[in-house]
């Protein structure tokens, strides 16, 4: 098992305070095994047993807790009234109203609350109009490649690193020896995110056109399209498609990077880019196609930003554009994303975008090309796969 340390040292800061924990993420992340290993912790850590209480709600023993009333009841009668209780409850967006029980947990004094969700209907409406100001909500992603490393420390990084974009980062993929199995599971997350996470909640009626939205998506990863273009293209109207992909992040299969102009420092409402939160979906889904690779890489270093805890957006500067502008509360970093460029051209283009910014933020040109650190006017050139291993 690998221990999600960021996540789970992010709720042991917050153990015992006043908040509720709310786990969100893409089906299959992780978010029971978090909750399984901070649980182990608490165990360790002089929390005795009968003072947690878990329930996850997709289990058929808890099919008869279908209202809020009756989950806030069910929680009710298992705590301990002279002690602290430790309450989890798993893909709670699954009871009608459930932010009603919620909230009644929260007001006792004695309710330390962990839920999870697949699903960002859980922070929205009357979720955030009635707790707002009571949770924090903790950003789960799949394994990073650093944490996929540690599962075959036996291998090389670019062994590695071509398994985590075919078969995946979804923990459970770890577990599995044969390619079939793999493709099985894959397949049964996907079905899950699209009936459950998707169809169900939305009422979708054509599941035909949000499978091609999907496919389109991920075939088409880090290029910059406009909610039009995609409609013209699905011979769709843009309603329809603003709604399926508003659906898919939602459901955290796609995330979406706007656009930041860096000279006048707004952003842009046109021209997104879209990324996958698992590259083994698409790769399933694409049947195994592999073009792509340097958007296979934009996407790898996406997602290791916003593990990192950055806002990150799509850089535009003059007529040229930076792959990826990251912001946190320390400040910004620039970032070009190529799979090689020992091509001297190549070079001069990527380093040519960075290079116009006039600020003096860090600024980093990520490449696959296996060389020692290199400085161009104070743009750091490093291997991507060092970057994401930390091991500069």
């Amino acid at each position: 098992m690998i221990e999600r340390k960021q996540y789970l040292e992010k709720l042991i800061r917050f153990k015992d305070k006043e908040l509720i924990k709310m786990i969100t993420g893409i089906r299959g992340c992780g978010k029971s095994t978090l909750f399984d290993i901070y649980i182990d912790y608490l165990l360790k850590n002089g929390v005795k047993k009968e003072q947690i209480i878990r329930l996850n709600l997709e289990e058929p023993v808890y099919y008869e807790i279908d209202s809020y009333l009756k989950l806030y009841n069910y929680v009710k009668d298992k705590m301990n009234p002279d002690k602290m209780n430790y309450i989890f409850l798993e893909e709670i967006q699954n009871i009608p109203q459930f932010q009603k029980a919620v909230n009644g947990l929260y007001i006792k004094k004695n309710a330390d609350i962990y839920i999870t969700g697949s699903n960002e209907y859980l922070l929205s409406g009357e979720w955030a109009t009635l707790l707002s100001g009571r949770y924090i909500e903790v950003k789960m992603l799949p394994l990073s490649f650093k944490e996929y490393c540690l599962a075959f420390p036996n291998e090389s990084e670019d062994r590695n690193y071509q398994k985590y974009i075919s078969t995946g980062s979804l923990p459970y993929i770890l577990m599995l020896d044969d390619v079939d199995d793999v493709d099985m599971y894959i397949r049964e997350i996907y079905n899950s995110i699209i009936l459950k996470d998707i169809m169900a909640r939305r009422s979708f009626k054509d599941k035909q056109m949000l499978h091609s939205i999907i496919n389109f998506m991920l075939e088409n990863i880090g290029i910059v399209y406009s909610t039009n273009k995609i409609a013209d293209i699905m011979t769709s109207n843009v309603y329809t498609v603003e709604n399926y992909l508003k659906a898919l992040r939602d459901a955290f299969v796609l995330y979406k990077a706007t656009r930041y102009d860096i000279k006048r420092k707004r952003y842009l409402k046109t021209g997104s880019k879209y990324y996958v939160a698992d590259l083994g979906i698409r790769y399933f889904l694409l049947e195994k196609k592999e073009q792509g690779r340097e958007q296979i890489l934009e996407n790898v270093v996406y997602l290791e930003l916003l593990r990192r805890g950055y806002d990150v957006y799509i850089g535009k500067v003059s007529e040229y554009e930076i792959d990826f502008v990251a912001i946190n509360s320390k400040g910004i970093e620039y970032y070009q994303v190529a799979e090689t460029v020992r091509n001297e051209k190549t070079l001069e283009r990527e380093l040519k975008s960075l290079d116009i910014i006039r600020d003096h933020y860090p600024k980093y040109l990520l490449t696959m090309d296996i060389e020692p650190i290199s400085d161009f006017n104070g743009i750091k050139k490093m291997n991507v796969l060092d970057w994401l291993l930390n091991n500069v």
